[in-house]
């Protein structure tokens, strides 16, 4: 393709643009429409995800171990721990000594621990193991039950049920609104390039019949959809940079009481992510949009 035939095609994409302008703003402000929900949506669900493996790194397994059982074995099952976090499934582990544990305990007794001569929990050396996934947590708990030396295990089924449900709603509902988002914009740039082949009509069959090829004829229309894409999706990740940093702000002040517990992420993380996906999707369905349509009504 020469250099002066991409240029001319991509004037008359532009000059497009502006001879259909209200239908043009009409697909620009959809698509900015929809990629601020998507925005939203990816925002709320990086957070919520980081919320939850932050959660999820609070909850462990604790192992209990035989009692009487020599330290050599104690140290042979932390290697199996070990070996664990080597192929990705424990993200960290502790060993916590009986007295660890009976200094702990004895810190919320208060007063009350001075009555005790002895180590009541002289028998209470332990592991706590923290998942890199906890949705495996019944996979690592039946392995360590059939592990020699040791005697109980405790585990958090309801914590972990409810972290994985709500991890599986966030994502559904997240996929949900994109779908649909997307197939509202993909239909309102199809109608926008529709009008703008009724109106090009007879100038494109004259272009026809004087020997255009295909692309010179289709490229206008293709161009046109994908930069309504892209300022479709400039305008929203403007407003949403903006909107999240104020939003952080508004937070920090007021509710960082809950710092320690709502972890939320940077802009920075944030639109590192979402500056490229949401340019590639509003320009993808420019171009989809534009390219499916031509191909329909103009049959070249």
């Amino acid at each position: 393709m020469k250099i002066s035939t991409f240029f001319y095609t991509l004037k008359q994409g532009i000059a497009s643009i502006f001879r259909n302008k209200w239908f043009t703003l009409a697909s620009v402000a959809t698509i900015a429409a929809c990629l601020f929900v998507f925005g939203i949506a990816y925002i709320l669900t990086l957070n919520a995800a980081n919320i939850l493996h932050n959660a999820e790194e609070r909850v462990s397994i604790t192992v209990f171990f035989d009692e009487g059982i020599e330290e050599k074995r104690i140290q042979d099952i932390g290697f199996l721990i070990e070996d664990m976090k080597s192929r990705g499934i424990v993200a960290r582990y502790e060993f916590v000594s009986a007295e660890q544990a009976w200094e702990s305990f004895s810190k919320e007794l208060g007063e009350n621990a001075q009555g005790f001569t002895e180590n009541p929990l002289a028998d209470s050396a332990n592991y706590q193991i923290y998942l890199n996934d906890i949705s495996r947590q019944d996979e690592v708990v039946s392995y360590l039950e059939s592990v020699e030396g040791i005697r109980k295990i405790n585990k958090s089924d309801l914590t972990v049920d409810a972290l994985s449900g709500l991890s599986t709603i966030v994502t559904f509902i997240s996929v949900s609104m994109i779908v649909i988002l997307f197939a509202v914009s993909i239909f309102l740039i199809s109608n926008t390039v529709t009008i703008g082949i009724s109106v090009r009509k007879e100038e494109i069959n004259i272009m026809k019949y004087i020997g255009a090829t295909d692309f010179f004829v289709r490229a206008p229309f293709v161009f046109e959809g994908m930069i309504i894409g892209f300022i479709g999706s400039a305008i929203p990740l403007a407003a949403l940079f903006y909107i999240y940093v104020a939003a952080l702000d508004f937070i920090g002040g007021v509710f960082g009481f809950l710092s320690g517990i709502v972890v939320t992420l940077p802009p920075a993380q944030i639109f590192m992510g979402l500056v490229p996906i949401s340019l590639l999707i509003g320009v993808g369905i420019g171009f989809f949009g534009s390219f499916f349509t031509v191909r329909k009504h103009l049959h070249v």
